[in-house]
């Protein structure tokens, strides 16, 4: 969950590590640092907090250096402290390490270098990896030897970048479970978690594979054990503007990545729509109508609000597809002997395709026979190179730590799988599919209808701003709606939130709710609306707070909700599009009335690559 660069070339280096740790700062943020090569010696700076604290350090020297490493940290093995900062040393301090991962067996081989004289200044497991690639190489050999000879001991997972003092211009980096890509360019080259870092120097790139070791020069990379030519043959082209990874006026990333979701709505429908047969051509799926017609079971995997967004793919694909689906949280299934056959299809969702839960989860699926398909948002992820096929979301680059436009853009695509099914096994007719086909297409223009109504929502979230708990309720396909808006609100306000099938409320949550507990309840006028306003009658009855969500001209629900916030009507598997949008809108307006840190969260990071 940390964030990783490198650089080798020509211009100053700490400029450009700083810009890329930037563009990383929401994968970690309780600390961050440097090691810059210049003049036979190692420069480095870090510091407890943000790039920013770091960026305003003196580099001394360092300002002249074209090399280097650096690194922002989400905390795992010790607190945030500046002994606990990345990059690490080893005993001689000629070599510098960043790593983003966990080792699972630093203990054992923390004991082991403790036991030959070895002295530790951290609480990290980081620290190992310097420590051991130090006695590599001074056992003979150079940096890329040392390196590969001290990871063969180690377990757990790993992204890392190194630096010599001794090797000028180059920097060895390596990935097993954390993700890092290469980006290319001409007489200088970059390494770093996410692309991101990268787009403002190259758009050319290449994707490390699991257990790759490479070199870096200013000349070339190559990858240990194989041609140099073959780096060349994988890169692919970012196809990024700047722009999205700018905030382009937006106060923050979050708010600017709720107002875009109309058009990466659009984005992940645009050209899988069949109009005339009222069906979805997904040809990242490679799944023909027959091979359709045989699945027997789904099971979706997931963690954090993508798992939300596949609770309401198991609604819609069992609804549409009569298939029946299970709904795993990948940190759980991974850990099970979970029956799977021959017959199973497994959906392996996540925004940025690393997570690691959910990878593990895939190989174990892929292990037991399932055809495995990814629905992922980072083009070349891990998750998108090992599934058997898999559909984009398109939603792009996503900054803020609460997702909000993935999310919606997941459940968009889940409807274009469950209509395609529908379809292709006769449970959806020719003209149930055309219109659903045109009510997906309205979605984008409902969702900016919404969006109109910002204001309304800001105005009404300093009405919360006092409440320590919030309950969220919903029924059917907008039951997973409550659970997001929900974790919406935790994360990003730090209010206590919890989110409940409607009906459950009498089974334990009933006993909390006083005249200080806000319940938003997503009311619209589905076939569950009779028994929803039921609920809120039960809430109102211990003098509970209403906020409901309801269909626009829905006078009626202003009879039982002391605020209502209208949406337009659609059809009833697509409303968690709409019902989730003012969720998001009303948890970042009231953390702002909070003071809180919208895009950068406590103890959160965007990316986590641990498990």
């Amino acid at each position: 969950m940390c964030g990783i660069v490198g650089y080798v070339g020509f211009r100053p280096a700490r400029d450009i590590l700083l810009h890329g740790l930037e563009r990383l700062e929401y994968r970690g943020y309780d600390s961050a640092g440097y090691a810059l090569q210049y003049n036979n010696s190692l420069v480095i700076r870090k510091c407890v907090g943000r790039v920013t604290d770091l960026a305003a350090m003196d580099p001394g020297e360092g300002a002249r250096a074209t090399a280097g490493i650096a690194h922002t940290r989400w905390a795992t093995h010790g607190e945030p402290s500046t002994e606990n900062a990345h990059p690490h040393t080893d005993s001689s301090g000629r070599i510098a390490l960043v790593h983003n991962g966990i080792i699972e067996n630093y203990k054992s081989l923390k004991d082991r270098l403790k036991a030959r004289g070895e002295v530790f200044v951290s609480e990290t497991d980081t620290e190992v990896l310097t420590k051991l690639i130090g006695l590599e190489l001074e056992a003979g050999g150079n940096l890329l030897s040392a390196v590969k000879r001290a990871l063969s001991g180690v377990r757990g997972a790993y992204g890392i970048a190194v630096v010599s003092a001794d090797e000028p211009s180059t920097l060895v980096a390596a990935r097993y479970g954390s993700p890092l890509v290469v980006g290319i360019g001409e007489g200088e080259n970059i390494v770093a978690s996410d692309v991101a870092a990268i787009v403002a120097h190259t758009r050319d790139v290449v994707y490390l594979e699991e257990g790759e070791l490479v070199e870096i020069t200013t000349r070339a990379v190559h990858s240990h054990g194989s041609d140099p030519r073959m780096i060349r043959e994988r890169m692919t082209h970012v196809d990024w503007n700047l722009s999205e990874i700018e905030k382009d006026g937006f106060a923050h990333y979050m708010l600017k990545e709720i107002h875009s979701q109309p058009e990466s709505l659009r984005n992940a429908f645009r050209g899988r729509l069949d109009m005339s047969e009222g069906t979805a051509h997904l040809g990242g799926l490679n799944m023909t109508p027959e091979r359709m017609k045989q699945i027997r079971r789904i099971i979706i995997t997931a963690c954090g609000t993508s798992w939300h967004a596949a609770l309401i793919g198991k609604y819609i694909l069992e609804s549409m597809a009569r298939i029946p689906v299970d709904v795993e949280y990948a940190s759980e299934f991974r850990y099970r002997d979970p029956v799977i056959g021959e017959d199973t299809v497994a959906l392996v969702v996540s925004q940025s395709g690393e997570t690691a839960d959910t990878l593990a989860a895939l190989r174990l699926a892929r292990r037991k026979g399932a055809s495995c398909y990814g629905i992922v948002n980072v083009v070349g992820s891990t998750i998108a190179r090992e599934t058997d096929a898999g559909v984009y979301i398109h939603a792009g680059p996503e900054i803020g730590v609460a997702s909000t436009k993935a999310f919606t853009s997941q459940v968009m695509i889940l409807s274009l799988i469950g209509l395609a099914l529908g379809r292709a096994r006769g449970t959806v007719s020719r003209s149930e599919g055309i219109a659903l086909a045109n009510a997906i297409q309205e979605v984008p223009d409902k969702v900016e209808t919404i969006l109109g109504r910002a204001g309304e929502i800001k105005d009404l979230a300093r009405e919360f701003t006092y409440a320590s708990n919030f309950l969220y309720l919903g029924r059917g396909v907008n039951y997973p709606v409550a659970l997001e808006g929900a974790l919406k609100l935790k994360e990003i306000s730090y209010i206590h939130a919890e989110g409940y099938p409607a009906a459950e409320m009498k089974h334990g949550p009933i006993a909390l709710i006083d005249d200080l507990m806000p319940v938003a309840v997503i009311a619209v006028r589905d076939a569950a609306y009779d028994k929803i306003v039921s609920n809120i009658q039960e809430v109102k009855a211990r003098k509970g707070r209403i906020l409901a969500v309801a269909t626009e001209g829905d006078s009626d629900i202003r009879h039982h909700a002391q605020w209502v916030i209208e949406v337009p009507e659609v059809a009833d598997q697509l409303t968690p599009l709409l019902t989730v949008v003012p969720l998001q809108l009303l948890a970042y307006y009231v953390a702002v009335a909070r003071g809180c840190d919208i895009d950068k969260p406590r103890n959160l990071a965007k990316s986590v690559t641990v498990e």
